[in-house]
């Protein structure tokens, strides 16, 4: 996975071009979360500086992984001129719907960059994550897509250092609706309760301070049939 930042991504990073070389270098899917117009009102935590512009996401055959890492890293570095990337274990306690070839989901698809806090052992902290805080998230927020990804190793140079990021899907009227956010129905007893929970498992983690929160808008490319069109050529 990566994150980068600058200018017009949305655009260069749909490009096809791009996907070509990244299904010439042995990417099968590629995932681009996207910080755009149609998110615009959404709410954005930015750790540093700069908020992040876009997330992308690649998945390859693992016997290869290391190569293809490589070599995407640099595509994409070229493309975007400043990028962070991991190798990540991905887990899916709730599958995002499938879409068409670079179809826009109708969803805010919100990503959160995360750290795990200092004073917690790793072991400890993903227990507390994985185990603990999972059921509490998807209990108190109407998300109807849930991806944890643990950080392996870093791709790059990186800002700082990250230990997870995590993509949660809810409904689009969740950027300007918090009932529609946290799936309350307009009852704003519930949404109180809903979001002290939440809020009280977040803390448990670590997850409610030192992050970047990039709303975004979520297409999905599979890239295996470019890879035949060109070994037919």
């Amino acid at each position: 996975m990566y994150v980068a930042w600058g200018d017009d991504l949305p655009r260069r990073l749909r490009e096809d071009d791009l996907h070509g070389r990244l299904a010439a270098a042995g990417v099968r899917r590629l995932q681009l979360n996207l910080d755009d117009d149609d998110v615009a009102p959404a709410m954005r935590i930015a750790a540093g500086p700069d908020h992040i512009a876009a997330v992308l996401s690649i998945w390859t055959d693992s016997d290869t992984a290391s190569d293809i890492a490589s070599d995407s890293t640099r595509i994409l570095t070229e493309q975007t001129g400043k990028l962070a990337g991991w190798e990540v274990e991905e887990r899916l306690p709730i599958s995002p719907p499938e879409t068409a070839h670079g179809e826009r989901m109708d969803a805010l698809a919100n990503i959160a960059v995360l750290q795990r806090p200092d004073e917690l052992a790793r072991d400890e902290w993903l227990h507390r994550w994985l185990v603990d805080h999972t059921p509490v998230a998807m209990a108190t927020q109407a998300t109807f897509g849930y991806v944890q990804n643990i950080v392996l190793r870093e791709l790059t140079e990186t800002p700082r250092r990250v230990d997870a990021l995590v993509e949660e899907l809810f409904p689009s009227a969740g950027m300007i609706d918090r009932h529609a956010f946290y799936g309350s129905q307009g009852d704003d007893q519930e949404l109180h309760d809903r979001l002290d929970r939440l809020m009280a498992s977040v803390a448990r983690i670590g997850f409610d301070h030192d992050l970047d929160l990039v709303p975004s808008s979520r297409y999905v490319y599979g890239l295996d049939h470019q890879r035949e069109q060109q070994h037919a050529q």
